[in-house]
């Protein structure tokens, strides 16, 4: 297949695997289902730290926290007392436990007191690294201030990833495309509007690597950040404005179509 016959394969199914119909069973529904922006970014980055494993036990496991918070997570992360914290005893998911919940709540109470909202983090520590094509820096630099947070146990700390120590940071690119992203096909949430989407990443799992290799768009062996920074940049000659929206083209043939 020519370099442009890919481009054109990748970008129409693209198109047919943005849909709408793809958000009832993902959780990408749980931001959606909310319309005060605090809300979209707190039950957006909890979603995405939890997806991993069964799609059915994710949305039940996102299900039952958002019960724990009163359908309000935005205000409770802001509003909450250590004592409140006890409404997460119990909960687990896989290897997220009760103690990272609670150092979660912590965390991300402090940061937005601070910050007044994750994308004001996000968009400063971007627009001040020394690399603004990507956001490397500033993922490396919201996972120091995450885990520096009090209460956060050295247990909590590997739920953040850290590219700049070398991980693929999945789950918050995933978190990042959701929020960045239009929300002009019904899919992604576009709430952020000081991030262009062109300098996101892809959230590289095991089905975009496969699929990818099986392309010659990636070459590296292992998925870390540098296999991350590879595949990015080769979406990135087919579509410089939009690269990861090409996720959805990757995903869709590797966990659909089994190619």
């Amino acid at each position: 297949m020519t370099p442009e016959a890919l481009k054109e394969f990748l970008l129409e199914k693209a198109e047919l695997y943005e849909v709408p119909d793809f958000i009832p069973d993902d959780p990408l529904s749980i931001p959606h289902r909310f319309e005060v922006p605090l809300d979209i970014e707190v039950s957006g980055f909890l979603a995405a730290t939890l997806a991993w494993g069964n799609r059915t036990a994710i949305l039940k496991s996102l299900n039952a926290l958002m019960e724990r918070m009163d359908q309000a997570p935005g205000d409770f992360m802001l509003q909450h007392e250590d004592s409140d914290l006890a409404v997460f005893d119990g909960f687990v998911h896989r290897t997220f436990q009760a103690d990272d919940m609670k150092g979660f709540a912590k965390a991300l109470k402090s940061l937005l007191v601070e910050h007044g909202s994750l994308e004001a983090l996000f968009a400063n520590a971007w627009q001040s690294s020394r690399d603004t094509t990507q956001l490397k820096e500033a993922i490396g630099s919201f996972h120091e201030s995450f885990v520096r947070a009090p209460g956060v146990l050295q247990r909590t700390q590997k739920h953040v990833a850290n590219p700049m120590k070398g991980s693929a940071a999945k789950r918050i690119n995933l978190f990042l495309r959701w929020m960045v992203r239009p929300a002009k096909r019904g899919v992604d949430l576009g709430l952020w509007r000081t991030i262009p989407p062109s300098v996101l990443s892809l959230p590289l799992d095991v089905h975009t690597a496969s699929v990818s290799r099986k392309l010659g768009l990636l070459h590296r062996k292992s998925n870390d950040w540098k296999a991350v920074e590879e595949i990015t940049t080769a979406l990135r000659a087919m579509d410089p404005i939009d690269p990861v929206r090409l996720d959805f083209a990757l995903f869709g043939l590797g966990a659909l179509e089994g190619f």
